[in-house]
């Protein structure tokens, strides 16, 4: 009877305890703190937000049952006043044995299956984009082309000031038109770096000697912020960027300033990569021969 009434207790405090913190949650708490401005940045971030958030209720649920079992289980067999010896010792319980076994493996292929849903849908390319970029990063800062404008963006380093914030001037920005297909090709011009629009919810890898690719449809205008997200060097806290996405009137009106200027007129490459020694390279393969012309 003892042991039913503590059961009754624990599912009611349960209860009690899950409603009022889901009753409290906040919008941010809702979208399980993902950083603002992020709602309907691009097409793919919906997506993202609703397997991030799906993820965390469904671990949260799991956690709250287990804690709930743990409490449950301390209470109605917890020893009582004038019991001595040892308690009944049980086991191989076949039942639980296997809902401990099974569940996890279905909730883990549950979540490959979503996770993996969402990654075919986001890494999908875009057969004919209306508009192309390509980043190429450099330690420690961006260079952006406009590809089919044929005029590109050189970055410099971001500058500090006194108390250790961006000075806005020497933050590289890339435009991109609002509603518009795009491919973002990645470059590296010397070591590893990782282009992270924060609000898009996606980052990735730029690799130097192999380009990688981002397609997406920027939804919302607004400035967006910008970072390296692999550790590259002494200055890799300041290789910052903004994203400005806006309309195409005023996307227009910044490809002309460019344009305006010969010496952001063409496309910019890796030539200058101080990495030579990268696949495809012969530098190696010269360097030994030299030396074996010399001997």
């Amino acid at each position: 009877m003892r042991s039913r009434r503590s059961m009754k207790i624990a599912a009611v405090s349960l209860t009690a305890i899950a409603g009022l913190t889901l009753a409290g949650c906040t919008p941010e708490q809702q979208r399980g703190f993902l950083p603002e401005g992020s709602e309907g940045a691009t097409n793919h971030t919906p997506d993202i937000t609703g397997l991030w958030t799906t993820s965390w209720i469904i671990l949260l649920i799991v956690g709250l049952i287990a804690w709930g079992l743990v409490a449950w289980a301390a209470v109605a067999y917890r020893r009582r006043r004038g019991e001595t010896g040892a308690p009944v010792q049980l086991r191989y319980n076949m039942p639980i044995e296997t809902l401990f076994t099974v569940l996890p493996v279905v909730l883990i292929i549950g979540f490959f299956a979503f996770t993996a849903k969402t990654m075919s849908d986001i890494e999908r390319p875009i057969a004919n984009p209306e508009n192309k970029v390509e980043v190429i990063a450099k330690r420690w800062a961006w260079d952006f082309n406009y590809t089919k404008e044929n005029v590109h963006f050189s970055g410099v380093q971001v500058q500090t000031d006194s108390s250790g914030s961006p000075v806005a001037k020497t933050m590289p920005v890339l435009y991109l038109p609002v509603n518009k297909t795009t491919e973002i090709a990645l470059e590296s011009r010397d070591v590893i770096h990782s282009f992270w629009v924060v609000e898009y919810l996606y980052k990735k890898d730029m690799i130097p000697g192999k380009t990688n690719y981002m397609y997406l449809t920027p939804t919302k205008t607004g400035t967006f912020t910008g970072k390296c997200a692999e550790l590259c060097g002494e200055y890799h806290s300041n290789m910052l960027f903004e994203v400005r996405v806006v309309e195409q009137v005023e996307y227009d009106a910044y490809i002309a300033g460019l344009k305006s200027n010969p010496d952001n007129q063409g496309l910019l490459t890796t030539d200058y990569n101080p990495n030579q020694n990268l696949p495809g390279n012969s530098v190696s393969e010269d360097k030994a021969h030299d030396k074996s012309s010399e001997g």
